[in-house]
């Protein structure tokens, strides 16, 4: 193990310490789980998953399956090395984790990406926040949320960047520490997923960088265990697509949220004004 993983891993302890309890008072991972109670009694909002479901699913499927067969022994083999019986289960989260990414980024890519934004777009019309979907895209009349949804007037960020693809990659060797490892590697991706998960409401909100990083520093330890949870949902083999959407619908009840509350926002962008 080298000295730099070393000293990684010693920081990320520290710095979990500190979010852990952040992410407790914040209770925002329990809206994954609100999301999934929130998806399954609003059928309105079934219709994006629906539209993609028998694709999405062949390739998650795929994915998952040329996975283990190709990459599980192998890296089993080293890991059993440093983790001695825990082997089998790591490199199954290892695995599991890998494919979800390696899903994530073929399906948003390419099949599913619209139809999670409008997922978003529909839960926050759907909790009475049509003002802040209008700055986004245009409003129809509808009979239910999703079908309000005009044309989009902003394009959406892209979902993935080649740092983001690189630093995944940088954090894998962290598998090889027993336990704590696996533990500290699932927290990094959920503290990346969390931001990530708000990059439409912060583009409704046309927030500049810096506020979106003033925002995301204050709520740290919220976005981190948010992220958490929605990662450990999608590592589920072939439901991990429901999760996709049920984790996008959460994240747009925290935004919603965000909004009735309308208190740390402001301040945040009156912060953000000042250090520019």
């Amino acid at each position: 193990m080298s000295a730099k993983v070393k000293e990684t891993v010693s920081e990320e302890v520290v710095r979990v310490r500190g979010l852990t309890a952040d992410a407790a008072r914040s209770g925002a991972y329990l809206y994954p789980l609100k999301g999934i109670a929130y998806f399954a009694t609003h059928r309105s909002l079934w219709k994006p998953f629906l539209s993609k479901l028998l694709p999405t699913i062949t390739l998650g499927i795929g994915v998952t399956a040329t996975m283990f067969v190709f990459t599980y022994l192998p890296q089993a083999a080293v890991l059993a090395v440093v983790n001695g019986p825990l082997a089998a289960f790591t490199t199954v989260l290892l695995v599991l984790n890998e494919s979800s990414t390696i899903f994530t980024i073929l399906s948003k890519t390419f099949l599913i990406d619209d139809a999670l934004i409008d997922t978003f777009d529909g839960t926050l019309v759907a909790k009475g926040m049509t003002g802040v979907v209008s700055d986004g895209r245009e409003i129809k009349r509808g009979n239910d949320p999703i079908s309000k949804l005009g044309k989009l007037i902003k394009k959406p960020f892209s979902s993935f960047t080649p740092q983001a693809i690189i630093r995944y990659f940088m954090y894998l060797p962290l598998n090889f520490i027993p336990v704590i490892g696996t533990i500290l590697f699932l927290v990094l991706q959920g503290k990346k997923a969390g931001p990530t998960a708000h990059a439409r409401y912060f583009q409704l909100k046309e927030w500049s960088k810096s506020q979106r990083a003033a925002f995301i520093h204050q709520n740290q330890g919220a976005y981190t265990s948010f992220g958490l949870i929605a990662v450990l949902l999608e590592l589920i083999p072939v439901a991990s697509i429901l999760f996709s959407f049920t984790n996008t619908v959460g994240a747009a009840l925290w935004a919603a949220n965000i909004e009735k509350e309308s208190t740390t926002a402001p301040n945040l962008r009156e912060q953000a004004k000042k250090a520019e």
